[in-house]
C-alpha cells in the first residue's frame, strides 16, 4: 500500500511541476512554490527529523521485541498484528515526548531572551 502512495505523490508533483512552468505568467508563485519546497527539504534534513526517525525506530524495534515473535501457526498472525500494533504506539510516543522536550527548551529560550532584553 505504501508504495501505491508513493507513486502517486510522485506522480502528482510532476504534474504540478510541469503545470508551473507552463503558467509563465505566476512567476511570483512559482518562486514561492521553490522557497517552499527548499524550507521542506531543509526541513527533511534537520537534525531534529533525524533524530525524531531514530527515536521512533529504536522504540518500535524495542517494542517488537518486547513482543516476541513464535510460530504457532494461526496465532502467530494475531500476535504480530499484536505487536506491529504496539511498536506503532511506542513510535508515536516516543516522537511525542521528544518533540515536548524540543518545544520545552525553544520555549524556555524565548523567554531567557526575553527576560535579557527587559
Amino acid at each position: 500500500m505504501a508504495k501505491k502512495a508513493t507513486a502517486k505523490k510522485s506522480g502528482s508533483s510532476k504534474v504540478k511541476k510541469s503545470s508551473a512552468k507552463s503558467g509563465g505568467s505566476g512567476s511570483g508563485s512559482s518562486s514561492a512554490k521553490n522557497t517552499a519546497s527548499e524550507a521542506f527539504v531543509s526541513l527533511l534534513q534537520s537534525p531534529l527529523v533525524a533524530d525524531l526517525v531514530a527515536v521512533a525506530a529504536t522504540s518500535a524495534l524495542a517494542a517488537l521485541a518486547s513482543e516476541g515473535f513464535s510460530r504457532d501457526g494461526a496465532q502467530s498472525g494475531k500476535r504480530a498484528g499484536k505487536a506491529v500494533k504496539s511498536a506503532g504506539k511506542a513510535a508515536a510516543d516516543a516522537v511525542k515526548r521528544r518533540l515536548t522536550e524540543e518545544i520545552d527548551a525553544i520555549k524556555k529560550a524565548a523567554k531567557d531572551a526575553k527576560a535579557a532584553k527587559a
